[in-house]
């Protein structure tokens, strides 16, 4: 399963799905949490139900509600008959809480992807995902929540980065999730006007280690495939890696394109390479 995009849809919205079906993001999450009002929560669990009866041409995730809220348990109960491609867990503290969702589903498999930091809590149990990795589909970090679940009065510096407690979160999450061998999904970019930012935060994302990001709006989606897509100058390169290693097997490290390169440099090939032979 490619996941470069994500894209976030309000599960009481149905007008919404096939717009974002039709959008460039290669899955879509259907929002039960923060997008939905309580008076509504059950209308999107209809709505979510019914949408899942019929074939799709993307994956499809549910982001049920915390499994701590009274609407968790009837979340899960709703997606047992046709079951989504993966449930997205927000408020997610550690391999714990996943095991509480398992429990919740009763036997019945489907993926899980955690949203790992938006509690206090959370940040500590970062290294347990890995306990639990046959479960999990991937993981992803918020920035939003947590410092509402703390008190403080942001996330970002003026100029949109994000301020040093929210980085090391972001890191965390990354090595957590490459730790458990899923997909690590970064998080929204919240100005959905500034192309130029996205790309820009996209491209470093992926520079980093990500291998997807989520979107709040279809407009994003072309723009972070893009970033998350090996060009074809990279991929000539880390061919040109592979074949010299083939050449030589008996080296260690040997000379491409004018510089040194060794075991991690084709580590990094054969990954970038298999990447782009998935997309």
């Amino acid at each position: 399963m490619i996941l470069r995009s994500l894209l976030f849809v309000p599960a009481d919205r149905p007008d919404r799905f096939e717009k974002a079906m039709a959008s460039a993001a290669d899955a879509i999450i259907l929002d039960m949490e923060d997008s939905v009002v309580p008076a509504r929560k059950e209308e999107a669990r209809i709505a979510v139900s019914a949408f899942l009866e019929n074939s799709s041409p993307k994956p499809v995730f549910v982001r049920i509600n915390p499994l701590t809220t009274q609407w968790a348990a009837k979340d899960v109960s709703s997606l047992i008959i046709s079951p989504p491609d993966g449930i997205m867990l927000p408020k997610a503290e550690g391999s714990k809480s996943i095991r509480d969702l398992l429990k919740l589903l009763n036997g019945n498999t489907i993926p899980i992807l955690p949203i790992a930091t938006e509690t206090a809590a959370s940040v500590f149990e970062l290294g347990t995902y890995k306990d639990v990795a046959d479960h999990l589909i991937g993981l992803t970090w918020g920035a939003e929540d947590m410092p509402a679940s703390i008190g403080a009065t942001t996330s970002r510096h003026e100029d949109g980065s994000y301020t040093p407690p929210y980085e090391m979160l972001r890191s965390l999450s990354l090595f957590a999730a490459h730790s458990a061998n899923a997909a690590a999904i970064d998080t929204v970019y919240v100005d959905i006007k500034n192309t130029d930012g996205l790309a820009a935060y996209a491209a470093r994302s992926r520079r980093d280690g990500f291998t997807g990001m989520m979107a709040i709006h279809p407009s994003q989606t072309e723009i972070i495939n893009a970033a998350f897509t090996p060009t074809q100058a990279e991929i000539d390169h880390a061919q040109s890696i592979i074949d010299a290693f083939a050449e030589a097997p008996e080296s260690g490290a040997l000379k491409v394109n004018g510089k040194m390169v060794d075991a991690p440099h084709r580590v990094q090939a054969e990954k970038l390479l298999a990447r782009a032979k998935a997309k």
